[in-house]
């Protein structure tokens, strides 16, 4: 049992040590954007790269609840077997 804990407690470290951060993801990312650019130019480009906040995806507009959201708007007044074609159709898209 003393093994089994010395050995976890060993591992731990080593295993952290090996996982990416946000922060470091972003470093990446903005060291890649900013190949070309030298001196004060790559300086003002990193500091705004690295202060930028995510920028929100378009595409994530397009979930299904997004789209059940917007079938359900466009298929008011349809009911029974038409309404539930539309709605069909329209969550295909």
């Amino acid at each position: 049992m003393k093994k089994i804990v010395i050995s976890l407690a060993l591992l731990c470290p080593m295993m952290m040590a090996h996982a990416v951060t946000a922060q470091q993801s972003k470093m990446t990312t903005c060291n890649k954007e900013a190949t070309g650019k030298k001196g004060d130019e790559r300086k003002a480009f990193m500091k705004e790269c690295l202060s930028a906040k995510p920028a929100v995806e378009e595409k994530k507009l397009t979930t299904q609840q997004d789209k059940m959201k917007s079938c359900n708007a466009d298929a008011k007044g349809m009911k029974g077997d038409e309404r539930k074609q539309f709605m069909s159709t329209c969550l295909k898209k």
